[in-house]
Parts: structure tokens; C-alpha cells; sequence
């Protein structure tokens, strides 16, 4: 099961606090998922216990004139996927009424990320007041809905809201329905690892609302001539007030500076070592759009991950030989990556997203690279695919499949059935090599158990359907 937060907030510009307090703010309404995954931990502390205290710290930086509402799913009936209750109502919420709510949740149910989207649009709809939803979840939809043709569906109705999706924890692989929701709801999608990251994002979100005045201002920041990501302050010039902020995302990054004077601090999020930009006296205009363009440097590693051949999405670490700490890190997405580092000796480790096996983490010992060089590596992962189904003459059977390299022993690959035709057979990605396959029938057929042996070879399909 997954944790999600659901946050829809109506929400202006940062102002000073009596400019708030004095603006008609639309309402806010939080959707919170108590989904089971909840009780998972980062850090030593369980996402529940993050979820809560930051999103509550959210809450209680909002103006006092703010209209807030709760919404919760999952913490009543374990496998309701319409376990849906409205807490608080918009109309009358207030911090101290979200916030003891907010404690008293205990995670139990399923993620129905579509279904809870459909009430609360739902509401907007019968009020027709705008809104901005920031979603933030650690998983994806438990109940075989679609979010993002949700949100795709609103939009054509003409429904006025803004949506920006975080994704709390999430592993590859799970982003690209939440990515569409949010890109289709004129927002953003923000990757959160830790409470840090959660905060920040929130801080982020909630200035871009569907309130905020139109940008003026724009930025793009690179290294060495390559876009990353970096958070953009501005501050009145000369002080320590900040005006707004923006990630940019490998991308241009927008911003709404009332016409003036301001101070820029631009720091990398790519876990580059490079230290911040300070840029003073940017000048912003009530008529037109400035730009600003802030370049980095430094040396660069390039890693490209294939798998048999063609581009494949994994995950990079770059390693100081020196002091064995990480110097950067990143996913490829099937393309290219670079990374910026100091001049030095590294280690790179590669791993192999949604491939399984013994094979699927590479290292690449002692690159040296200087400064202002790219050095450019390669490293291929070869698979084959299984399908593995259980059936019996009434049809599908739920069933665990599991995965054991001959050679090793070892145990490299877990899945169920299920009683789908989308996931009965299972699809695993393999390294080639022999296999040891292990069903257990679950359900009315428990207790039943196949075992097969199977050779997956490279770039070929094995399809075992096994009979109960």
C-alpha cells in the first residue's frame, strides 16, 4: 500500500503576512492518504510521522484568513478502495481543528489516487471556486484508476484549478502517470527523498497556485552548457527579503518579481559540490519579461546505460577515490547523463533500474577526469524477458512467483500473479542465465506449489504458464 498526501491549496504569492491576511485567498482543501505504506521509514522515522509534521507545519504558515479543509482516505477499511471521508469542511476549518485531525489518522487502507481526485474535483465543480492541488505521494494507484485522465477530464470541462504532484520516496518506474497528471493540471511534478526535500517542495508549490500573479521574470541554469536543476531566490536587492522562488528542473524556471531591483542566489540541487551564485541588482519590469541565464563550471562525467544495446534508464553514483564519499549522483532515463564533479579519480557505480539478477550493478573503477573534461562512458546490461502465469480450467490463479539464480542460489526476483490479465503472466526482466522458479498458489488453491527450471537467453521471450 501506498502513503499519499493529496494537498489542494488555493493559495497567492508570497506576500508580506498583512498583504494576505487582507486578499480574499481561495480555499484549501488536503487530501491525506492513509494508505498502509504509510508505516514505512526513512531516516529512522516513518513516513506517517514526516508526512504529518510537515504537512502541518504547512498549514500553520498559511494566512489566518485562509479556508482550509481535510480530506482522508484508506484509514478506515483496509481494502476499500471508496474508503473516502471529508473531515473537515472547507467552510469552517481552521489549523488547530486540521491539526488535531491530522494526528488522530492512522494508516490501514488502499492508494484510490483517482477516485479521491474525482471527489474533490467533484466539489469544485458544485462550487466553482478555483483551486491548486499539490498531490505528494510515495506510490501510485492501488485501484486500477488513472489520475492523470482524471485530471485531463477537468481540464476539458473548464474546471479552474492548478495541480503539482510530489512524489514522496518513489522508485523508478512509478512517476510517469503522477508526471502526466500533473503537466495535464498546468503544474509541476517535484521528487521529494526525505523531509527536507518534502518541505522544500511544498514551500515551492504552494507559491505557484492558481492565484499568482503572471510571470515576469524567467531563468535557466546550466553547467558547462547542459541545463540542471537548481533552486532560484530572489531577494529585494540589498536585503534579506525574499521576493519568490523557483526549481528549475532542467528547464527554464518562471517567477513573478513586482518591477525592481533584486538579489539572486542560485544554488545546484544535483548533488554538485559547487557552491552557490550570488547575482545583485537584477532588474525586473511590470511590462515585459526579463531573462537571466546562470552558467556554472566545472569537469564532467558522462554515463550512458544501455540494455542490449539501447537506451536504458539507471541509476549513477560517482565515488571520491580519495575519501569514498559520493561527488554525484543521478538517474540517465535512457539518455545520456552528465554529472559535474571536481577534477580527480573516481569510482562509478551503475545500476540497472527494473532489470533483476546478478548482474545488474556495474562498476567502473579509477576515472580520472580533468578540469573542463568530459569524460564519456558506456556500460551495457544484457536481458531477456520471462512470463510467468498460473491458471487452473476455472481460470487465472493468484499465485507468488519467485526467482533463484542456479549458480548462485540466490533469490533475484519476486512478483504475484494476481488474477489479471495485465499481471497473469508476470513480466520479469532478466539477466541471461538458468533459473529456478518457485509458484505457490494463493487463495482457495493455497498450499499448492510448481516449481520450474527456465534458461532466459538475451533479447528472447520464455513464457511459462503453470496449471493448478
Amino acid at each position: 500500500m501506498r502513503i499519499l498526501i493529496t494537498v489542494i491549496l488555493l493559495f497567492s504569492a508570497v506576500l508580506p503576512s498583512n498583504s494576505q491576511d487582507n486578499q480574499i485567498l481561495s480555499p484549501i482543501i488536503f487530501i491525506y492518504d492513509a494508505s498502509g505504506s504509510m508505516w514505512g521509514q526513512i531516516d529512522g522515522k516513518s513516513k506517517m510521522e514526516i508526512a504529518s509534521n510537515v504537512l502541518s507545519d504547512a498549514v500553520n504558515k498559511l494566512a489566518d484568513s485562509q479556508k482550509i479543509g481535510l480530506v482522508v482516505y484508506g484509514h478506515r477499511n483496509e481494502g476499500d478502495c471508496r474508503d473516502v471521508e471529508f473531515l473537515i469542511d472547507v467552510a469552517a476549518g481552521n489549523k488547530v481543528q486540521f491539526n488535531q485531525s491530522l494526528k488522530k489518522i492512522k494508516p490501514l487502507g488502499k492508494t484510490p489516487l483517482a477516485y479521491s481526485a474525482t471527489l474533490v474535483i467533484d466539489k469544485l465543480r458544485q462550487s466553482k471556486v478555483k483551486s491548486t492541488i499539490i498531490l505528494i505521494t510515495d506510490g501510485i494507484e492501488s485501484c486500477d484508476g488513472n489520475i492523470c485522465e482524471v485530471i485531463k477530464s477537468a481540464k476539458e470541462e473548464g474546471i479552474d484549478f492548478r495541480l503539482h504532484i510530489v512524489g514522496f520516496g518513489l522508485k523508478a518506474g512509478e512517476t510517469e502517470q503522477l508526471i502526466c497528471a500533473a503537466e495535464a493540471g498546468d503544474g509541476k511534478y517535484f521528487d521529494a527523498a526525505d523531509a527536507g526535500n518534502l518541505t522544500a517542495a511544498l514551500s515551492e508549490a504552494t507559491n505557484e497556485t492558481v492565484d499568482v500573479l503572471s510571470d515576469n521574470f524567467s531563468v535557466f541554469v546550466v553547467k558547462n552548457g547542459i541545463a540542471i536543476d537548481a533552486m532560484v531566490q530572489s531577494f529585494k536587492a540589498g536585503t534579506t527579503t525574499e521576493s519568490d522562488r523557483v526549481r528549475t528542473y532542467q528547464d527554464t524556471g518562471f517567477m513573478h518579481l513586482p518591477a525592481g531591483k533584486y538579489d539572486l542566489k542560485v544554488t545546484p540541487l544535483e548533488n554538485s559540490k559547487v557552491k552557490p551564485i550570488l547575482i545583485s541588482n537584477i532588474e525586473s519590469f511590470d511590462d515585459k519579461t526579463t531573462h537571466k541565464t546562470v552558467s556554472f563550471d566545472g569537469a564532467k562525467i558522462q554515463i550512458t546505460a544501455l540494455n542490449n544495446g539501447e537506451g536504458w534508464d539507471a541509476s549513477v553514483k560517482i565515488i571520491n577515490k580519495t575519501d569514498g564519499k559520493v561527488a554525484a549522483q543521478g538517474r540517465t532515463y535512457g539518455k545520456p547523463k552528465i554529472l559535474e564533479i571536481n577534477p580527480g579519480a573516481y569510482n562509478i557505480e551503475i545500476q540497472a533500474l527494473v532489470v533483476e539478477g546478478i548482474d545488474t550493478k556495474k562498476t567502473i573503477d579509477n576515472v580520472e577526469v580533468d578540469a573542463g573534461e568530459t569524460k564519456e562512458l558506456e556500460q551495457n546490461f544484457n536481458t531477456g524477458i520471462a512470463m510467468i502465469g498460473a491458471v487452473n480450467s476455472s481460470g487465472l490463479v493468484d499465485a507468488t512467483v519467485n526467482f533463484i539464480e542456479t549458480t548462485s542460489n540466490k533469490n533475484v526476483a519476486a512478483a504475484r500473479t494476481y488474477t489479471s490479465e495485465s499481471s497473469n503472466p508476470r513480466k520479469f526482466m532478466l539477466n541471461p542465465g538458468s533459473y529456478r522458479v518457485e509458484i505457490n498458489a494463493l487463495g482457495k488453491y493455497g498450499g499448492k506449489k510448481e516449481t520450474v527450471n527456465i534458461e532466459v537467453k538475451q533479447n528472447e521471450t520464455i513464457e511459462k504458464i503453470i496449471q493448478f
